[in-house]
């Protein structure tokens, strides 16, 4: 069966623990879906790891990436995103795209489905998003391969973002709300969290505390997870954002006041001295490399998903360790894994919890 992968809310638990299982192989060993078919690489944003990774699981799947640029077809200027999905379809194994508006993405998904009484090929064509001003499912399986690497199991550990609420912070807590991991969020009053991104959360029987103060939000925190101020598309308020989120930065200070030794992550690229300083980046908690790694196993096991590869990676998994072991033979560098399931409760005047009852 094809999968689209719009956001993260196109999987069940049992999907994403799926994915999670592939992308535990060594890509190599993956099965070549792709031998003799191209993928469409749709970029109106530019990109380092989304490109190289996504080029590369192509290719590990016997596949040939094509890399289309903005100018080249122009969403909405010289062609509707609706004929663009039809015309690459017609060509390709996969749509992969890196998108403006997440509504492009779901145009497509529309005019492919739309093709497929008419055509055979429009049955099998799936829908990737590469990132979207809405969400990034990719990165944030990339992230979830992270954290099970450092921390093995990640149920019950607390994650603390700080920053932005935005593209990344929302598939970020999708994936982690389905792992049942504790959410926090720390960021300005003026850019809280969304009603929907609160009640998407709430759904997956999640809760999330949002707090003003970064410092009284990561006590405890057994991840802490940054982004820019200023995404793609935000740089006419740039200055406003900085002033903003002055105060928010992930240094050596916010670092020791969550009392533990904790994961530190961002999806890069770095702003240095904005959301993060050199000295976490490059220390000894920081997990950012690992991180950018795992963009590769990750797109590779979203498309051997996408494209109905089921039945051929369930020929391998018999041989597979048991998840545990999993969780454990993935901690890919020399960071001794932690069993701490500490979910410290934090009680201060600086958070308000938003989310189900629990």
């Amino acid at each position: 069966m094809i999968h689209n992968l719009l956001d993260i809310s196109d999987l069940s638990c049992e999907e994403l623990n799926y994915i999670i299982d592939i992308a535990s192989m060594p890509v190599s060993s993956l099965p070549r879906l792709l031998e003799g078919r191209g993928v469409a690489m749709i970029f109106e944003k530019p990109s380092l790891r989304t490109r190289n990774s996504t080029e590369l699981a192509v290719a590990a799947l016997g596949g040939h990436p094509v890399y289309i640029q903005s100018e080249e077809v122009g969403i909405g200027v010289r062609e509707t995103p609706e004929d663009v999905a039809r015309v690459l379809a017609s060509y390709h194994a996969a749509i992969c795209a890196r998108v403006i508006r997440h509504e492009t993405l779901r145009s497509m998904v529309t005019a492919i489905e739309s093709q497929q009484e008419s055509y055979e090929w429009a049955t099998g064509i799936p829908v990737i998003n590469l990132l979207s001003d809405l969400a990034h499912p990719s990165q944030a399986i990339a992230d979830i391969l992270t954290i099970q690497a450092e921390l093995g199991n990640p149920e019950g550990k607390i994650i603390t973002y700080i920053g932005d609420p935005n593209n990344v912070f929302r598939s970020l807590m999708e994936v982690c709300a389905m792992k049942g991991m504790l959410l926090r969020c720390a960021c300005p009053d003026t850019y809280m969290p969304s009603e929907n991104d609160i009640s998407l959360i709430n759904s997956l029987g999640a809760d999330l505390e949002v707090f003003n103060d970064p410092l009284r939000a990561v006590v405890g925190s057994d991840i802490i997870y940054t982004d820019t101020w200023v995404s793609m598309g935000d740089e006419v308020e740039a200055d406003i954002r900085r002033e903003a989120f002055r105060g928010f930065t992930v240094n050596d200070e916010l670092v020791a006041a969550s009392g533990q030794d904790p994961v530190v992550m961002h999806c890069l690229p770095a702003h240095r001295g904005e959301e993060i300083t050199n000295s976490v980046l490059y220390g000894k908690y920081s997990a950012v490399w690992l991180q950018a790694a795992n963009r590769l196993p990750a797109i590779a096991a979203v498309l051997v998903w996408a494209l109905g590869g089921k039945a051929a990676i369930d020929r391998a998994l018999p041989g597979m360790a048991s998840t545990d072991e999993v969780y454990t033979n993935m901690a890919l560098t020399d960071r001794a894994l932690t069993d701490n399931t500490s979910t410290t409760e934090v009680k201060d005047s600086g958070s308000m919890s938003m989310g189900v009852d629990q």
